[in-house]
């Protein structure tokens, strides 16, 4: 074959292979090169042609299957099968009043548990002495009616006839009821005061609840939320959490407690027809409360889900800024905000209107209630059977009613509202995490880091598996390199052995551990990996590379920076270590993203290392200096390491090279034994590694004369 002779010829003029040895010259081409030698990616001729042929027969193959197996259509629908997809968190779905009461129902009484604690006296003594606080109010402000009374029938005299001052008839009465008033105030906000701790201690511990168990969630979960609409969801159930707390305490028992004492006051002082006015009224503004706000749900619903949806697009948009900018989008994403804005809109209008009705027909009802008992008191002041100063305290007393029903009104409309924005907070919490370890899981214990996939099957949709019965052992203290086309498993794989996901079918062994029976602690704190795409923090450089060990001091930082080449350019910068790199490190160049990750799986130091396109966005200089010091410490310690990589020329020193294909190792040996094999690693190497030489055929265009 041409280029086989060309490839030979080439070696014969002195250009050597590649060192196959780690440790040895990295130099691919030792003696000079001509200029006229050119080199280029390009796939042998003969192995094209194979390809071509053997592309057509399996074509060939394919139609001949599907001439064979065709069935009737009814057959052929009853067999697609379609995968169910889950209804998302923060769509908001409306239920019925049925199970939305058993939702609420669940909510408060997980969060009864924050008001008294088994394990926090000083939690239980705030409790108790805000409520001794709020008995308190409710009895001073039953009393301020009754002083109101005697005041006003003490004034109903003729001062002219009879003498005397303000002071003399009514003076210790007066005094009494602006004390009572004062006192329920101080009751009142002494009683918030000291409840306070109560609320914010509980937000703390529920929102470090949710956070503590959305970070033990499954990649999975993260790779398909919503970060804009999750944030908001958790910052209005962090909101929420207060006001269902004091509700809790303050609102609802107290608040009846209140109802009660006003209802018996006016049916052992006024008789049976102020009682039966009374108990009318509460039946009619509690059953028409809770119905309308029931049926205000739905509207709520609506403006939360709504509400996700704009923080989700406003979020993606403003991540994504470059992306916006590179196609001249702006006026689409403004668009999507504006159409996701538009319906929050519409939703909080039908909130706002039934809002409106709501306490419209609550106004109507207690309004009448007023009236007639108005009537009544009027009545009997006429007929002589009570004085003005009843009339003056069945009027403070319907007032003192309208009070705490209002207030049950407002707070049942707030508490469901509050319930609402708790829920997909709470349903967070709900969300099982797919990777667990067993009870009392031993740590993983290292003698050498062998790595064995025992008839491995995994896939990410049942409908399209990745790797299939994968048999494969990576030995210890190796470099090994995993190679392949795209899609054939190759991070997968790295994703598995750090239970990310676990394996459908088969098991994973460290040292013959199976890694579903070790501690996750202790299985991810021995891995490093240096992904494809470096996740950074918005921080300084200094705290980016520190994270891999919180605890090393700043030498051991640079220590690490240098060992990565990249001390220098952080040196230059002029804030140095303590430069900010920006939303995902977009302030800093893709090759020096890929450095901070290096010397940050450096200043980790664990036994198992693995790189995946660790060094794709680096020039080939600086690649090859990194890559001589990462195999230094390779050496020095002798760590099992695996590399992930498209390049070859990244990976040909690697001890053992495993090539990946349709979720199977097609062959695996050393770079010399894969070459020389004509198999699927050979192709990728000729197709990325061809030399095609000119120069004797130019030399003798240059010499033959010119016509």
């Amino acid at each position: 074959m041409l280029s086989q002779r060309l490839v030979r010829d080439a070696c014969a003029r002195g250009f050597a292979r590649p060192s196959l040895y780690p440790g040895r010259q990295l130099n691919r081409f030792p003696k000079p090169i001509s200029s006229t030698v050119r080199v280029f990616t390009c796939t042998p001729r003969h192995r094209k042609d194979e390809a071509r042929i053997r592309t057509v027969q399996q074509e060939t193959v394919k139609k001949t299957e599907a001439a064979e197996s065709v069935k009737p259509e009814a057959v052929q629908k009853e067999k697609v099968v379609e995968p169910t997809k889950q209804p998302s968190l923060l769509s908001e779905q409306t239920l019925s009043n049925k199970e939305q009461r058993k939702a609420d129902w669940a909510i408060i009484k997980d969060m009864a548990k924050y008001l008294w604690p088994k394990d926090d006296m000083g939690t239980r003594f705030r409790v108790g002495l805000s409520v001794a606080f709020l008995v308190g109010a409710k009895l001073l402000n039953v009393q301020v009616p009754f002083y109101f009374k005697s005041i006003v029938d003490d004034m109903n005299i003729d001062f002219a006839a009879v003498g005397g001052t303000a002071m003399t008839v009514a003076g210790a009465t007066i005094f009494a009821y602006g004390a009572t008033r004062i006192s329920a105030v101080l009751f009142q906000e002494l009683r918030n005061a000291v409840f306070a701790s109560v609320a914010q201690k509980a937000i703390r511990r529920v929102a470090c609840s949710v956070f503590e168990h959305l970070l033990k969630l499954d990649l999975n979960f993260h790779l398909s939320r919503q970060t804009g609409g999750l944030t908001r969801a958790i910052d209005r159930g962090t909101k929420g959490i207060s006001f269902l707390l004091t509700s809790m305490v303050f609102h609802i028992i107290p608040t009846a407690l209140e109802i009660s004492l006003v209802c018996g006051i006016l049916t052992w002082q006024y008789g049976f027809k102020f009682a039966l006015i009374t108990a009318a009224t509460m039946v009619a503004y509690t059953g028409f409360t809770i119905t309308t706000t029931s049926w205000r749900t739905k509207f709520r619903k609506a403006a939360n889900a709504a509400d996700n949806k704009g923080a989700t697009v406003a979020v993606d948009s403003l991540i994504n800024y470059e992306a916006v900018k590179y196609f001249n989008n702006e006026k689409y994403e403004v668009g999507r905000y504006d159409a996701a804005l538009k319906n929050y809109q519409d939703a909080s209008i039908k909130v706002a209107t039934s809002l409106a009705f709501l306490n419209s027909g609550q106004s109507l009802i207690f309004s009448g209630a007023l009236t007639a008992m108005m009537y009544l008191a009027a009545d009997g002041v006429a007929t002589g059977a009570l004085s003005v100063g009843d009339l003056v305290m069945v009027n403070q007393l319907v007032f003192q009613l309208s009070v705490p029903l209002n207030f049950l009104g407002s707070v049942y409309r707030e508490l469901r509202q509050s319930l609402l924005d708790m829920e997909t907070l709470f349903n967070l919490q709900k969300v099982n995490v797919a990777i667990k370890e067993p009870p009392n899981a031993k740590p993983l214990a290292l003698t050498g880091g062998e790595i064995k996939f025992e008839n491995v099957t995994f896939g990410y949709r049942p409908d399209r598996p990745i790797l299939k019965n994968l048999d494969l052992t990576i030995p210890a203290g190796k470099k090994v390199a995993i190679v392949g086309p795209s899609g054939c498993g190759k991070s997968t794989i790295l994703r598995l052995l750090f239970r990310s996901y676990d394996v459908q079918e088969g098991r994973i062994l460290i040292d013959g551990q199976d890694i579903r029976d070790v501690s996750i602690e202790s299985l991810r704190k021995a891995i490093g990996v240096v992904p494809q795409d470096t996740p950074l923090f918005n921080d300084t450089i200094e705290h980016n590379i520190r994270y891999g060990n919180l605890n090393a001091p700043p030498e051991d930082v640079e220590k690490a920076a240098k060992r990565a080449r990249i001390h220098e350019i952080i040196q230059r910068f002029p804030d140095g270590y303590k430069t900010m790199v920006g939303e995902r490190g977009m302030m800093i160049s893709g090759g020096e993203k890929q450095r901070l990750a290096v010397s940050r799986l450096i200043l980790k130091d664990p036994p198992l290392l693995f790189f995946d396109e660790a060094t794709s966005a680096l020039d080939t200089h600086t690649e090859t200096t990194l890559l001589q010091n990462i195999n230094s410490i390779l050496r020095e310690k002798a760590r099992t390491s695996v590399f992930v990589a498209h390049r070859l020329r990244t990976i040909y020193d690697s001890d053992v090279i495993i090539v990946l294909k349709d979720g199977n190792v097609a062959e695996q040996g050393t770079h010399e034994k894969l070459v020389d094999s004509d198999g699927v690693y050979s192709e990728l190497w000729s197709a990325q590694e061809m030399l095609f030489i000119e120069g004797e055929q130019e030399k003798k265009e240059e010499g033959s004369p010119k016509k």
